[in-house]
């Protein structure tokens, strides 16, 4: 069973970053692309940024453009969200995902337990 394990939450002050980390089990982990979603209280969980398996195809969610980047190492098993620019809107728990197809409609196989990024004004 591949477990997701995100790792870098926070309170930041609007601004700030962070660097978010999911540490992948198994050994398929450069089979799959790789997603991070959010889901702030009282909205539906949106898909922020997404990586194809070899790291050459991104997307981003408009709110996030020029502001997050995606990354992953397929030799540590790991993919990142360094995240810059940090506003309050940010604040959410973010959740990494494994499978699916890169882009705004991505419908990922499994999910990480979450993370609670909190942005201070």
């Amino acid at each position: 069973q591949v477990q997701l394990v995100e790792s870098g939450g926070g309170l930041v002050q609007a601004g700030g970053s962070l660097r978010l980390s999911c540490a992948a089990s198994g050994r398929t982990f450069a089979s799959y692309a790789m997603g991070w979603f959010r889901q702030a209280p009282g909205k539906e969980r949106e898909v922020v940024a997404a990586i194809n398996w070899s790291g050459v195809s991104t997307y981003y969610a408009d709110s996030v453009k020029g502001r997050f980047t995606i990354s992953r190492d397929n030799a540590k098993n790991t993919v990142y969200l360094q995240m810059n620019s940090l506003k309050p809107e940010d604040t959410a728990v973010y959740y990494c995902s494994r499978g699916g197809e890169v882009g705004a409609t991505m419908r990922p196989r499994q999910w990480g337990q979450g993370t609670q990024v909190t942005v201070s004004a």
